[in-house]
């Protein structure tokens, strides 16, 4: 049925039929649809109803899908100002619009058909691959639909799906384009070439002290200050609080005694591998059969192993190499597969896993004491700071007696300063930032929460704000800026001139002996440049710009100043590749298949009961 439907379609009786059914449809149920739109029905399209429900559903799901994209369940203003509503109610048209017209030719699903769809659900399927029908519940109530909703779904999906691969299955990309896009693509240039560069002008004149004031004067923006404001900060966690403290010995060996049956380390082996070519897999092989050496099977075949050092399991990303390390003993060695072919794998060491000594973990467990301390002190330490901070303490008082670090910088409006407080987060630098830009100089500022438990506090002791710079200042900094811009400007100007001599006939070989240079001849490159990189996308596209004849100029992405002639053009023949070509007509179906949906949409008009679908959005956000 689908080919005799793909062929009438294709015939112009088909045609005109096609022409009179997308008026049909829009013209379809619009005299009264006003009149028909229940209190459950959301949108009118054609004939079809879009219902509360289904709006809701679809609503729902799409909220999930953002959900994941962003981290969060979008609010309803959130929804609103991502337009969400409206993208559902235009996608569950098309589907209301693409539903009629299959209807309308007449096209359906057999129940065997369905049941086929059911079973071949993933959602629906044990680890087996089998149909699961307790998954099919539960997925069922998760989603809100019952056996019949979802049935009905699935029945006017396959139908969309027979309309749209009807009309558009068969969509192919023309050969005259494939062969014009092969030869965008993979038509090739050589070019002779030379670089310009400083040593290759004549020198360019010091600036004056006028030239430099009048520089300055000019631009004296890019010379000017910036805001900067000296503060002095002293944060209060849980780990700086920790820092503070000294643990006995007795106290860690006693700690140590009572959780070291908690306490484990990972078993860690020192790996080695070397990739094996086919002769030397069966020399490895027969010497693993042997008994032979890992060490004498590397000197014989004279290759040098790769050190992977002492790793645990856990930390080895490749399980083959991770399974066949961890299954050797001391000194053993295996041949697995790689990425490029056959290795061997050998460990040559081995430290036990288990228990660890106190030595191990004398660290980690004064670590964990100071750590307790430090968060059974952390609110009493928080208060007393408060108490002598309301009592005008400065912080060099206040962070001697508490033997907490006290830092100081001069920050700009960036916060890229506060990087002088270790381990300080992002979201914290911006929040600490704005609130030094929002103190007043000698005022007392409030302390301020930091991502997990702590606080920071501050005093502004100046403010140093932008301002103009002198010549005196910026006198150095001036004169390179003057120098590069002369020289940039030289370059450009003798790069112009050698194009011009192209341009007159000369040939690049005396064009750049002119130069004391010579010039380059250049690997074949396609349109976007050299697989070496010897060509970049900026040459190579001045290069592609005219004939086989074309000469010209380009500033490399490296900054160089090119100039180039084309020596000799390979054209591209026959069609794209197949894997590319099929990749090309499916991005020309879906393009087709759009403007088709849209199209029947629009025709079949869309009408929106506007109370209802507040309602139903009212109802869903509790607002």
């Amino acid at each position: 049925m689908l080919d005799s439907l793909r062929v009438f379609a294709k015939s112009w009786p088909g045609k005109i039929m096609g022409g009179f059914l997308l008026v049909g449809l829009a013209g379809f149920g619009i005299n009264n649809v006003i009149a028909d739109l229940g209190s459950n029905t959301v949108a009118k399209v054609g004939g079809e109803d879009i219902t509360s429900r289904q709006f809701l559903r679809a609503y729902q799901s799409q909220l999930n899908q953002v959900a994941q994209q962003i981290g969060s369940v979008p609010t309803a203003q959130d929804a609103m100002s991502l337009g969400i509503p409206s993208m559902v109610l235009q996608n569950l048209a098309q589907d209301a619009a693409l539903d009629q017209m299959a209807g309308d030719f007449g096209l359906g699903v057999s129940q065997s058909k369905l049941s086929e769809m059911l079973r071949e659900d993933p959602s629906f399927q044990n680890a087996l691959g089998a149909f699961n029908p307790a998954s099919f519940t539960q997925v069922l109530q998760m989603s809100g639909l019952t056996e019949a909703e979802y049935f009905e779904d699935k029945s006017d999906e396959a139908r969309r799906q027979q309309l749209i691969l009807s009309l558009f299955g068969d969509t192919q990309l023309p050969a005259t384009a494939s062969n014009l896009i092969n030869r965008y693509v993979a038509d090739q240039r050589t070019i002779e070439y030379f670089a310009l560069n400083e040593t290759n002008i004549d020198s360019v004149a010091e600036p004056t002290e006028g030239e430099l004031a009048a520089y300055l004067s000019e631009h004296q923006a890019e010379f000017r200050t910036v805001e900067t404001r000296n503060v002095q900060m002293l944060r209060l966690s849980t780990a700086d609080l920790a820092a503070t403290k000294t643990i006995a010995e007795d106290a860690i060996a006693a700690e140590y005694e009572r959780t070291k049956t908690t306490l484990s380390k990972a078993e860690r082996r020192t790996i080695q591998q070397v990739v094996l070519n086919a002769d030397q897999v069966a020399a490895f092989e027969a010497g693993l059969a042997a008994g032979t050496p890992f060490e004498t099977l590397v000197s014989d075949a004279g290759l040098t192993p790769t050190d992977l050092g002492t790793l645990a399991q856990a930390d080895i990303n490749d399980a083959s190499l991770a399974s066949a390390a961890f299954g050797l003993a001391d000194g053993g060695f295996a041949v697995i597969d790689g990425v490029a072919g056959k290795r061997a794998v050998h460990v040559s060491a081995v430290e036990a896993g288990g228990v660890p000594t106190l030595d191990e973990v004398r660290d980690q467990v004064a670590n964990s004491l100071a750590m307790s301390e430090a968060r059974n002190e952390l609110a009493d330490i928080q208060d007393q700071i408060e108490e002598l901070r309301a009592a005008f303490r400065p912080l060099t008082e206040i962070a001697q007696r508490f033997g907490l670090d006290l830092y100081e910088a001069d920050v700009t409006s960036g916060g890229a300063e506060l990087s002088v407080i270790p381990d300080l987060a992002a979201e914290d630098r911006t929040r600490v930032t704005q609130a030094i830009f929002k103190a007043e100089e000698g005022a007392l500022t409030a302390a301020l929460p930091l991502a997990g438990n702590g606080n920071l506090w501050f005093d502004l002791n100046a403010i140093e704000p932008a301002r103009d710079q002198t010549l005196d200042e910026v006198r150095d900094k001036v004169a390179e800026t003057v120098m590069a811009e002369r020289v940039n400007n030289a370059i450009m100007a003798a790069q112009q001139d050698a194009v011009t001599r192209l341009d007159n006939g000369e040939a690049i070989a005396d064009v750049a002996a002119s130069y004391n240079l010579f010039p380059q001849l250049s690997a074949p490159f396609a349109r976007f440049g050299s697989e070496d990189g010897t060509i970049d996308s900026a040459v190579a596209t001045a290069a592609f710009a005219g004939d086989a004849s074309h000469h010209g100029s380009a500033v490399s992405q490296a900054g160089e100043f090119i100039v180039f002639a084309v020596t000799d053009l390979t054209a591209a023949e026959g069609p794209l590749e197949e894997a590319a070509n099929a990749s090309l007509e499916n991005e020309a179906r879906v393009g087709i298949y759009g403007e088709f949906v849209t199209a029947v949409r629009d025709d079949a008009r869309l009408v929106v009961n506007q109370q209802a679908l507040q309602q139903v959005l009212q109802l869903d956000t509790g607002l």
